[in-house]
């Protein structure tokens, strides 16, 4: 049975940076939140696209071809196969959606990645 998700209130409960979570599942994918600041990591997903929902304050994506900068309220799909770094220069609320089967940060392994075991943990 479906409930009733506030995503942004979830993102700003978060006390780990760049550690999603998942609060919800549509048919083969995840919808997460993060609560985000500085960088990730440059990385790609060879097979998923990936979705990011600035639910409060700004996100830049740092990509090799372009850079995409997203306002609250704005979304932007990464392609699959593109190399990409997010960054919030501030403290940023964001929402992902991705397929179950993504990777946190893709081809690359550092200390921010998180496991989707992580990832499905109670917030």
């Amino acid at each position: 049975m479906s409930k009733v998700v506030a995503p942004k209130n979830i993102a700003a409960s978060l006390t780990e940076l760049w550690s999603p979570r998942v609060v919800a599942e549509l048919d083969d994918s995840y919808v997460k939140v993060a609560k985000v600041q500085g960088n990730l990591a440059w990385h790609s997903h060879d097979d998923e696209d990936e979705l990011f929902y600035v639910l409060k304050g700004s996100l830049r994506i740092e990509m090799e071809a372009e850079t995409i900068d997203l306002a609250e309220g704005q979304f932007y799909v990464v392609p699959r196969g593109v190399r990409h770094n997010p960054v919030a220069e501030r403290e940023c609320l964001i929402m992902l959606i991705e397929r179950k089967s993504t990777r946190h940060t893709g081809d690359k392994l550092t200390d921010k990645t998180r496991s989707i075991e992580d990832q499905l943990r109670k917030v």
